[in-house]
């Protein structure tokens, strides 16, 4: 039972800690803040982590872990077809930060990951691996660095729409990924130029009405003050107009 509750404590103060850097930056969040948060002594946290460090340690294994497993698993793909490799690497660490937008948005913040070494030499390493499989065993210099830039597509949209259901961002991260690619994923049929151009223009057209889901999606992000009703049209798929009609009038 001690262990229990042990275990019940530390996920109390990640779970706050991750919020509180979140919100307010890394550097800025002390012990004693979460502490008060959690209604706690700072001797208490400090049971469970000696240091913020390790709070970080703490809160990126999870992340780390399932980035290096995407990373593994496209990799062991067993095809020797580098499309299937990058395309594989590109799906499976957008899930991974869908997952963990939290944490994402935190080191977005103040780059609170960089500040636990052992935490960026995999951040990093996991990267520089993941950037090689996307620009593939043969490419040019111009190619890898659009493997670099398709990288960084993959997570900065969902730092910037972390409180949008991720059923409306990764569709949106992965076709601006493949117009900066070029190409389709491999289970994607190829089609002629012309076909794929009608296909766009038919998805691109706007749905009339907005879900009850997505109506508490946009209020939720105006309210936050960090998007535009321009911004939130756009990453829900409807009309500015649409939109107006559902936010809280001034």
């Amino acid at each position: 039972m001690i262990g229990g509750v042990t275990d019940s404590t530390r996920a109390r103060i990640l779970e706050v800690a991750v919020d509180l850097f979140g919100g307010q930056g890394y550097h800025a969040t002390s012990i004693r803040q979460i502490a008060e948060r959690l209604g706690l002594t700072k001797t208490a946290v400090l049971y469970h982590f000696p240091s913020k460090n390790e709070i970080v340690a703490a809160l990126a294994e999870p992340m780390l872990s399932d980035m290096e497993a995407a990373v593994d698993a496209a990799q062991r793909l067993p095809t020797a077809d580098p499309q299937a490799k990058r395309w594989a690497v590109i799906e499976g660490l957008l899930d991974v930060w869908l997952a963990h937008r939290k944490l994402m948005r935190m080191q977005m913040q103040d780059m609170a990951l960089a500040s636990e070494g052992s935490v960026f030499q995999r951040f990093r390493d996991t990267a520089m691996t993941a950037q090689h499989l996307i620009a593939g065993p043969t490419t040019d210099l111009s190619g890898r660095i659009r493997a670099v830039q398709a990288f960084a597509m993959l997570s900065d949209p969902v730092v910037v729409f972390a409180d949008l259901p991720a059923e409306f961002v990764r569709p949106a991260v992965l076709a601006g990924v493949e117009r900066l690619l070029q190409e389709t994923p491999p289970s994607t049929p190829a089609v002629p130029a012309q076909s794929r151009s009608s296909q766009n223009s038919r998805r691109a057209g706007r749905p009339r009405a907005m879900s009850p889901e997505a109506i508490e999606t946009a209020q939720k992000m105006y309210a936050t003050g960090q998007h535009t009703p321009a911004e939130i049209a756009t990453a829900l798929g409807v009309s500015r107009a649409t939109v107006y009609r559902h936010l809280p009038r001034a």
